[in-house]
């Protein structure tokens, strides 16, 4: 999305039969992109959900064995045999549309047994939240047909002024404004709000970072949420700290916003990012000084 769809129309993609997205949870916008100017509006988008501990895929849409329509930003259904739930703080399921968390009810042929050295750890983490069910520590919506929205971790989850706002809601927001190509939404400790919204933001080619673009972004955000999901702080970068498996390590982005160490970045696929990260808060951080 970021350069444009003239680098797909420069290729023959004309062979491709299915398209996959694995990571973090893919907004609709780029989902329509992906499924429109790669795959021709004919390739069914493999948009899964899975974790290293579940030891395979277990929502996901499958062409082939299922005929179901897609939706833009929905994993769709969970595979044959996968069992799961959406429930609230108590273990009891949510009304359908509402946001609880995802949990799977039975076993499965990929589960892990244990943690490593540690099956006390194992049990306290995935198995004494909900009595009986596997606790991801995602957050998840059902919608009226049984397709799940995943709504990325649990903990991703901002406290602004009172309200509880999802880090993806924020994230699928942004991304709706016609400048943006990628977005990542933390939260940085406010001494009146609780917490504020940072957006780290990525362009699309033909834009330029500027004070208006950032203060009409603003200006989305009120209008697509509300007031409550007005952004503090945004910063306009080339690239995000992310995983080799896509997912973006917000932590770093944290530390960075709060002016601390990355920590540890074994697992990042580019190191370059955190320098482009923090390239983007310092130039942020002199602006406001002059100003």
């Amino acid at each position: 999305m970021k350069y444009g769809d003239e680098w797909p129309k420069k290729h023959d993609l004309s062979s491709l039969k299915v398209l996959g997205s694995v990571g973090e949870p893919i907004n609709p916008e780029a989902w329509t992109w992906y499924f429109d100017h790669i795959g021709g509006g004919k390739c069914p988008i493999v948009d899964t959900w899975w974790q290293t501990e579940t030891g395979g895929i277990m929502i996901s849409p499958a062409p082939g064995i299922e005929l179901v329509p897609l939706k833009p930003g929905s994993a769709t259904l969970p595979l044959p045999g996968i069992d799961v739930g959406v429930v609230d703080e108590n273990g009891r399921p949510v009304p359908q549309g509402v946001r609880g968390y995802l949990v799977i009810k039975r076993p499965w042929p990929g589960m892990m047994m244990t943690v490593y050295g540690d099956p006390e750890r194992y049990k306290q983490t995935y198995w004494s939240r909900f009595l009986g069910a596997y606790f991801t520590g995602d957050y998840a919506i059902e919608d009226n047909e049984g397709y799940l929205w995943i709504l990325g971790r649990a903990d991703d989850v901002l406290k602004v002024a009172g309200h509880r706002l999802g880090a993806a809601e924020l994230e699928s927001a942004a991304i709706s404004y016609p400048a943006l190509a990628e977005a990542a939404v933390i939260g940085k400790p406010d001494p009146l709000k609780g917490e504020s919204i940072v957006i780290f933001a990525i362009l699309r080619q033909s834009y330029e970072p500027s004070e208006k673009l950032a203060s009409e972004l603003k200006d989305h955000m009120r209008k697509v949420i509300g007031p409550v999901a007005t952004p503090d702080e945004i910063y306009f970068v080339t690239k995000l700290p992310k995983t080799r498996s896509g997912k973006i390590m917000r932590r770093v982005l944290k530390a960075v916003a709060a002016d601390k160490p990355p920590g540890d970045l074994t697992t990042l696929e580019d190191e370059a990012s955190v320098e482009e990260v923090k390239r983007a808060y310092e130039e942020l951080k002199k602006m406001r000084k002059t100003q």
